[in-house]
């Protein structure tokens, strides 16, 4: 049988999510914007503070709190020093996305990430490859919140794993059907403060029923002392520190879901706040989180079998051995505001993919006109359909949550990233070229994936987005070339919007 007492700050936090979204569907429809441009970008209001927690909130993931910290557990501080690099995502995107694409996103009239990406490339094609990565990877990772969350509601609270899982399941779809862009933002940032908060409750958990950090820290020196050096004994060596900066920082920039954050700040000022808070917050918070599993590992000694043999366990176990009930569910309210802040992002995202990038796209090609009631339903009931589709493969969970939120990140950041990045500042990138980029280094990115297909041992992401940029270029090239022997005109019909003439 659960313990009450941990159930009840989940379920007062989760009632308190919903009413955001339940205000946010009053505060667009008086907002005079049409339901696209409100539903999946905000109408474009987002200030400085509630652009940083979104961004920040779905950054951060269950695995941050759940899967990142265990495998500190076992590796040490070599995790945490590697965990530093995450302080650099927000200053990356909003430095190297953010002005550029709100700019062009507003003279274009987009509210998609695949809207910005159709107009520089004039190309459908690119455009239904862009949803359909996107669909695929997001359902990954949300599957792999759905679990994360409800493992540790039932580590904690003493609950079943379903139980876990409807609750907060249910009711992250309804309010992100019901909410929005909008609406979620709103969550996005009740769930930033409660990441903040449950650090510092888990923080003071550990730390009392280790004795104090200097007793900690001992017990860590006298058990395994090599959890104390950087490289932790072989076990972070430096080929994993350059591919983790490189998989959870450097290229974080080119997820679409933290991308299309950039469409949505109401004005510069609100993106320099963003940037300056965003970065300050996300610092303290994956540092912090990451080092707590470290300093676990003084408390919760025993060999990794005694906890289930999975290290998506030792924070679980940790919440619950070091707090009373009352104070464990308050705790686990961090983490799982982490995976409902994700899920909440990445259905909006995914849903806007189906209806807005592929349907209504269709729709406008042949001259048919679409009420908003219409597209209204659409994308609600998508957003819902995709939210229910994910909640019952979770049913089922699937082990190491981590891994499989670290697979979906390597294989957004290969699709998107140098179909962004070349896309926004070099004038030469063509459709050709940013297709087979996507496509090919996607699919060598997930066959490495499959048959353990290393270089030097490092993550897979290195060999993904290498061949995506070797074809981006050569592919780009090579069509320009063809194009200018033909007498055509490669440059897409929107070109100036993002390479102005001086």
């Amino acid at each position: 049988m659960g313990n009450l007492a941990s159930i009840i700050p989940v379920v007062v936090f989760l009632i308190v999510a919903t009413g955001l979204g339940l205000y946010a569907r009053r505060a667009s429809n008086g907002s005079g914007e049409g339901f696209v441009k409100e539903y999946f970008i905000g109408g474009r209001s987002l200030g400085g503070f509630v652009l940083a927690m979104t961004t920040i909130a779905t950054y951060g993931s269950v695995s941050s709190f759940v899967g990142g910290p265990g495998q500190a557990w076992e590796t040490g501080f070599g995790w945490v020093y590697m965990a530093t690099v995450q302080v650099t995502a927000l200053f990356l995107l909003y430095g190297i996305l953010g002005k550029k694409m709100a700019l062009i996103s507003r003279k274009i009239g987009g509210v998609t990430v695949i809207d910005v990406i159709r107009a520089r490339y004039n190309s459908n094609a690119l455009a239904v490859a862009s949803a359909a990565i996107i669909v695929l990877f997001f359902s990954a990772t949300m599957i792999a919140q759905f679990v994360g969350g409800a493992k540790l509601f039932e580590a904690v609270t003493g609950y079943s794993y379903n139980v876990g899982l409807a609750l907060f399941g249910i009711a992250v779809i309804v309010f992100t059907t019901i909410g929005g862009f909008r609406g979620v933002a709103l969550t996005d940032t009740l769930c930033g403060i409660a990441m903040l908060v449950g650090i510092a409750v888990l923080a003071a958990g550990i730390l009392n029923a280790g004795g104090g950090y200097e007793n900690i820290m001992a017990t860590i020196e006298a058990n395994s002392p090599q959890l104390l050096e950087p490289f932790s004994a072989g076990a972070m060596p430096a080929s994993l520190y350059f591919t983790q900066w490189l998989l959870v920082g450097v290229l974080t920039f080119a997820l679409p879901q933290s991308a299309v954050r950039c469409m949505g700040f109401k004005d510069t000022k609100a993106l320099r706040q963003a940037m300056i808070v965003g970065t300050v917050i996300i610092g303290a918070m994956m540092i912090g989180v990451t080092a707590l599993g470290t300093l676990s590992a003084g408390v919760l000694t025993e060999d990794l079998a005694a906890y289930g043999g999975s290290v998506d366990n030792i924070i679980p176990t940790a919440i619950a051995q070091t707090l009373p009930p009352w104070l464990a569910g308050i705790a686990i309210i961090g983490p799982i505001a982490a995976s409902i802040s994700t899920v909440s992002s990445l259905l909006i995202a995914a849903s806007s993919s189906i209806v807005k990038d592929f349907w209504l796209h269709r729709c406008e090609s042949r001259g048919r006109a679409v009420p908003d009631v219409t597209i209204a339903r659409l994308s609600q009931l998508a957003t819902f359909v995709i939210g229910a589709v994910v909640f019952v493969l979770s049913i089922v969970p699937p082990d190491v949550i981590w891994r499989i939120n670290m697979f979906a990140f390597g294989g957004l950041e290969t699709a998107f990233c140098w179909t962004f990045v070349l896309g926004l500042f070099w004038r030469g990138a063509t459709k050709e070229g940013a297709l087979l980029s996507m496509v090919g280094g996607v699919v060598v990115y997930c066959a490495c994936m499959a048959a353990g297909v290393t270089f030097f041992g490092m993550h897979q992401i290195v060999i993904g987005i290498t061949v995506s940029l070797v074809l981006m270029v050569a592919g780009s090239l090579a069509s320009s070339r063809a194009a200018m022997r033909a007498g055509k005109q490669p440059q897409p019909p929107l070109f100036e919007a993002f390479f102005p003439e001086k």
